[in-house]
C-alpha cells in the first residue's frame, strides 16, 4: 500500500497515553492517521475504477484489478532499497515535506486529466515518491520518543495506518450515496465518488507536508554527517549485509513476507470472492473493512493479551495461525462466516505485524535504520503487491467451475482456490520463521501455552545455551539420586562431559540453606519463607554452577529443580502453584530443563522406603500425595518436556526407559564428545577453564 508503519508489542494504557503526550510524536501521528485514511480511500477509488472497466466479465475484472496493483509493485522492485539510503543521507524532515507535496499533486491530477492511462502512470509515480517518504518516517519515530516508549509509539502508528481502513470503507460508501444524491438533484454536479475520494487523499498528503514543516524535532539522517565518505552503493551494501547476518532480522523478514502473502490474497481477491458468494459492492466494503478491523484489533489488543509470550515465538506462531484461518476462509463458502474468519485472520496478522516492527526497531542501530527499514519494506511491498497482482490472475485462470455429485452441485471458483494456496504458503512460512527465531529451542510452544494459561509463563525468556539440561523430580523414596548417578555414568561412557548436582545443596551457600530447610532443629518455617529460601538457593545454583556448565557445552543433571518448589511449596503447602512458579522463573531467568524425568511412586510406598526422615519427609501422607499429583499434572500439560517413569519397576527397567528417552533428544547429538581439561566438584563454584 502507499504507506507502511512499524510497530512493537503491548504497551500498558498509561504508556500509550504517555507517548501521545509527546507533542512532536502527537503531531506526526495525526498526520499519519489522516494520510492513511486518504490513502485507503484512494485505493478503494482506483480498484473501483478498475472494476468498472471489466463490464461484468469475470476474467477482465480480475485482470483490471491486477493492473492497479502491478502499478504499485513496479517502483518497489527498482527503487525500494535505494530510497532507504537517501533517507539516511539527507534531511528526513525536508524529504517528507517534498514527497508529500508531490504526492498531493499527482492525486489531484488523476480526476482532472480523467484518463485511465494517466491513472496507472500517476499511481506508479506516487509509489516511487512514497518509497522515499516511508523509510524517512520510520527512521524518525525512534528519535521522537524515548526508547522505552518506542513500542507504544509503533503500536499507535499501526493503529493509525490500519485502523483507518474500515473508516475509509464506510466513508467511500457514504461518498457514493452523497455524490449520487447530488448528481440527481443538481444536473451540473459531475464529481463522482471516485473523484471525491481522490481529492480527499490529495488533501491528506498536503496536511502531512504542513505537519512535517513544523516538526523541527526530526533530525537529519544519521548517515548524513559522513555522506561524502560513503558512496550510495557501499551504503546499500552495508544495509544488505546487516540484514543477511542478523538471524533475527532474517526471521522477521521471512515472517513479514508470509504475513503479506495472507493479507494480499484477501485484499486482492476480496471483490471477486464476495461476488462468488453472491454479494455486491456493500458486501465487498464489509469484507474489505473486516480485514483491517481485525488488523486494528490485533495491533491494539494482541500484544496485551499475549504479553506473557516471547516476542520471537509470538511472531512466528501468530503468522502460522493467520495462514490456517486463510485456509479455513477458502473452505467455507458462507459470506457471514467469511467476515468473522477474516476478522480473526486480520487480528493474528496484526499481532505478527506489531511484534515484528517492535523487534526490528529495537535491534537496528540508528545509522542503518533507514536502509534496513527500506530493505524490509521494499521486500514486503514487492511481496504484498505481487500477491495482490498475481492472485487475481490465478483466480481468472482457474475461473468458475461446478461439479455435479449425484444430486448435489459443488462449485469451486478461482478466488477460493487461490486463497487456499496463499493460506498454505503463509502457514509454511510462519513455521519457518518460528524455527528461525524461537529463543528457547528446547522448550515447546505447547509448554508456553500451558504455562501462560496458568499465568506462569511471564515475558522473561532465558537465553539459549549450548549444553543439555536434565532434571530429576519425584516424591520421597522414588530413587532419583540412584538414577541420576546411573544416567551420568552412561553419558560419560558415551564420551560426554557431565556435571551432576542437586537442590538444595549444589553450592556452598546451598549446603547451608539445605541444613536450614531440612533440619528438624529449624522448627516451623512459614510456607512463603520456605518457598523464597528454595528460590534463593536455586538462583545462586543456576548462576554459579548450572548456567556456566551449559555455556561450556556440558550436560547438567540435577536432582530436583523448580518443579519441586511448585509441587512441595505450591501443592504441598497449599500455596498458589502459579505464584511459586513465577518466583522460580524469575530466580532462574527462565532457564527450563530440556527434559524433566518424573519418577512416579505412590507416596505411601516411597515413605516406607525411608529409614530416617527429615523435616519435609516427616510431613503427613496427604502432603506427599498432593505433591505426587502436582508432578503428574505438570507432566500432562507438557508431555514434550516431561518423562514420567513408574518408579515401582526394576532398577534396570527404569534406567533403560530413561536412557532410551535421553538418547532420542535432538540436543544430545549436538553436544560434542571430547575431553575437558577441568572438572567441577559437586557443590563448588566453577573455576575458570584453562585456555
Amino acid at each position: 500500500m502507499a504507506r507502511s508503519f512499524p510497530t512493537p508489542t503491548p504497551p500498558a494504557p498509561d504508556q500509550t497515553r504517555g507517548v501521545m503526550a509527546i507533542p512532536a510524536f502527537r503531531k506526526l501521528w495525526r498526520s499519519m492517521a489522516f494520510s492513511s485514511l486518504g490513502d485507503w480511500l484512494g485505493l478503494l477509488a482506483t480498484t473501483a475504477m478498475a472494476q468498472q472497466l471489466s463490464g461484468g466479465n469475470y476474467a477482465k475484472a480480475n485482470f483490471a484489478i491486477a493492473g492497479v496493483f502491478i502499478a504499485r509493485l513496479v517502483p518497489s522492485v527498482f527503487l525500494g532499497p535505494l530510497a532507504g539510503v537517501i533517507a539516511d543521507r539527507f534531511d528526513r524532515r525536508r524529504l517528507m515535506i517534498v514527497t508529500d507535496i508531490i504526492r498531493a499533486g499527482f492525486y489531484i491530477s488523476i480526476p482532472i486529466i480523467g484518463n485511465y492511462l494517466w491513472l496507472y502512470i500517476a499511481t506508479i509515480l506516487v509509489e516511487c515518491v512514497t518509497l522515499f517518504w516511508s523509510p524517512a518516517k520510520e527512521a524518525s519515530v525512534p528519535n521522537l520518543v524515548p526508547k522505552e516508549k518506542l513500542e507504544s509509539a509503533n503500536q499507535v502508528s499501526l493503529l493509525a495506518a490500519y485502523g483507518s481502513a474500515p473508516i475509509a470503507a464506510v466513508l467511500f460508501s457514504f461518498l457514493a450515496l452523497v455524490n449520487g444524491a447530488l448528481a440527481s438533484a443538481l444536473p451540473f454536479f459531475t464529481i463522482d465518488s471516485v473523484d471525491s475520494a481522490l481529492y480527499i487523499n490529495a488533501a491528506s498528503f498536503a496536511f502531512g507536508a504542513w505537519t512535517a514543516w513544523g516538526l523541527h524535532e526530526i533530525p537529519k539522517g544519521a548517515a548524513s554527517k559522513n555522506a561524502s565518505e560513503v558512496g550510495v552503493a557501499k551504503s546499500l551494501l552495508e544495509g544488505w549485509r546487516f540484514v543477511s547476518k542478523s538471524k533475527i532480522v532474517r526471521g522477521l523478514i521471512v515472517g513479514m513476507v508470509g504475513a503479506f502473502v495472507a493479507a494480499g490474497a484477501v485484499i486482492g481477491l476480496a471483490r471477486t470472492f464476495v461476488g462468488d458468494l453472491g454479494g455486491g459492492d456493500a458486501a465487498y466494503g464489509v469484507l474489505f473493512g473486516s480485514v483491517f478491523t481485525g488488523l486494528a484489533i490485533g495491533i491494539a489488543f494482541g500484544p496485551k493479551v499475549f504479553a506473557q509470550f516471547s516476542r520471537r515465538r509470538l511472531f512466528g506462531a501468530s503468522l502460522t495461525i493467520a495462514g490456517l484461518f486463510l485456509v479455513l476462509l477458502a473452505l467455507i463458502p458462507n459470506l457471514v462466516l467469511a467476515v468473522l474468519i477474516v476478522i480473526v485472520l486480520g487480528s493474528f496478522s496484526g499481532v505478527c505485524w506489531v511484534t515484528g516492527f517492535t523487534m526490528l526497531g529495537m535491534e537496528v542501530a540508528d545509522d542503518v535504520r533507514g536502509r534496513t527499514f527500506a530493505f524490509m519494506q521494499s521486500l514486503i511491498r514487492v511481496t504484498l503487491v505481487a500477491v495482490l497482482a498475481i492472485s487475481p490472475l490465478i483466480a481468472a485462470a482457474v475461473g468458475r467451475h461446478s461439479v455435479s455429485i449425484q444430486n448435489t452441485n459443488v462449485s469451486y471458483n478461482g478466488a477460493a482456490i487461490t486463497i487456499l494456496i496463499a493460506g498454505v504458503v503463509a502457514s509454511l512460512i510462519g513455521v519457518v520463521s518460528y524455527q528461525q527465531m524461537k529463543d528457547r529451542p528446547n522448550i515447546s510452544i505447547w509448554s508456553d501455552i500451558s504455562n501462560a494459561i496458568k499465568g506462569e509463563l511471564g515475558s522473561i525468556t532465558g537465553a539459549s545455551t549450548k549444553g543439555l539440561f536434565i532434571a530429576f523430580e519425584g516424591g520421597e523414596g522414588s530413587g532419583k539420586s540412584t538414577q541420576v548417578k546411573l544416567l551420568k555414568k552412561w553419558l560419560e561412557s558415551e564420551g560426554h562431559e557431565v556435571l551432576q548436582t542437586r537442590e538444595p545443596g549444589g553450592t556452598d551457600l546451598g549446603k547451608g540453606l539445605r541444613e536450614i530447610l531440612l533440619s528438624h532443629s529449624t522448627g516451623d518455617i512459614s510456607p512463603r519463607a520456605e518457598a523464597l529460601l528454595y528460590a534463593a538457593d536455586r538462583a545462586h545454583h543456576v548462576h554459579s554452577v548450572i548456567r556456566p556448565a551449559l555455556e561450556a557445552g556440558e550436560i547438567v543433571i540435577t536432582d530436583r529443580y523448580f518443579d519441586s518448589s511448585i509441587a512441595y511449596q505450591g501443592a504441598g503447602r497449599v500455596l498458589e502453584p502459579g505464584e511459586v512458579a513465577r518466583i522460580s522463573r524469575w530466580a532462574t531467568e527462565s532457564l527450563f530443563p530440556t527434559l524433566t524425568v518424573v519418577l512416579d511412586l505412590p507416596a505411601e510406598v516411597g515413605l516406607s522406603r525411608l529409614k530416617k526422615k527429615d523435616r519435609l519427609e516427616a510431613e503427613p501422607l496427604a502432603f506427599h500425595e498432593r505433591i505426587r499429583q502436582e508432578f503428574l499434572q505438570l507432566a500432562v500439560l507438557d508431555p514434550e518436556r516431561y518423562l514420567v517413569v513408574d518408579a515401582q519397576m526394576s532398577l534396570a527397567d527404569i534406567q533403560h526407559t530413561i536412557i532410551t528417552r535421553v538418547a532420542e533428544l535432538p540436543a544430545l547429538s549436538k553436544i560434542p564428545k571430547k575431553e575437558r581439561t577441568s572438572r567441577i566438584p559437586q557443590g563448588l563454584k566453577r573455576k575458570p577453564r584453562e585456555k
